[in-house]
């Protein structure tokens, strides 16, 4: 049985963590280096680190706090935010991420996955896809979350894991700090069309939803969460002992 992983994710704007619902009303809550330390202590199986602004402000990403905050984290780290190109990889990993993930920049230019690829390999590629329901339909946005491209969800993350990414981030809008549970639904599609690693993100609220998303569908690999590990709501040693009473495999 593999291990379910549990991902704390800081979305960082203007050297702050943030959070909001439905990817807006930003608020500030702590420096990225502090929580990624205290996560890397406490029982975290990974760290994903968003500047969450860098597409939408069409700037690179800040590599100086990503430096200080790769130098505190003893598990793996995924970072994202303003990658369109391989130099915004190699920059990246230079800094002590172990993947990278990319959202806006394959949208613009879907030949970027392959190409980093081939040249880092599938295990360093993460796609990440905001997804929000239009009309009945899965539209992935861009640009934080901001805009609508009109392109059909699972069509792309199917070419995008074809072309050679080997992990992917379902970010649900809908159900974005909402706290009522993951986009089940949603991720059921995904994990129909693809057999690489997914990972959930967007709506848990309390223990309870963790446990239901990795019954519900067992598929999927790992929760990624901000809010309630951020606010203190939930423990990841608490969840993970509970998680394992629930026969839900997990690493202690």
């Amino acid at each position: 049985m593999l291990t379910k992983r549990i991902i704390p994710c800081l979305d960082v704007r203007d050297g702050l963590v943030v959070k909001g619902v439905n990817f807006t009303g930003l608020k500030e809550i702590s420096s990225p280096v502090e929580l990624a330390k205290h996560y890397s202590d406490c029982g975290a199986d990974e760290l994903v680190f968003y500047d969450i602004t860098a597409s939408s402000d069409g700037r690179k990403l800040f590599t100086e706090i990503l430096t200080e905050t790769a130098k505190n984290v003893f598990i793996p780290l995924t970072v994202g935010g303003g990658i369109n190109s391989l130099n915004d990889f190699e920059r990246v990993l230079s800094c002590g991420a172990d993947k990278v993930s990319v959202n806006t920049g394959a949208i613009a230019r879907p030949e970027l996955i392959g190409e980093a690829a081939k040249v880092y390999g599938d295990q360093c590629v993460v796609l990440s896809v905001d997804i929000k329901r239009v009309d009945g339909a899965f539209h992935v946005f861009a640009k934080g979350g901001r805009v609508d491209t009109g392109i059909e969800a699972i069509g792309w993350i199917k070419r995008g894991v074809d072309s050679g990414a080997g992990e992917i981030v379902v970010n649900s809008i809908d159900t974005d700090g909402v706290k009522r549970g993951y986009d089940i639904e949603m991720l059921k599609c995904v994990c129909d069309a693809v057999s690489v690693p997914v990972i959930a993100s967007g709506g848990a609220g309390k223990t309870e939803d963790f446990i239901s998303l990795f019954k519900e569908e067992p598929r999927v690999d790992a929760a990624l969460a901000a809010s309630v590990f951020h606010f203190g709501e939930i423990e990841i040693k608490d969840l993970k002992r509970i998680m394992k009473n629930n026969n839900i495999c997990v690493r202690i």
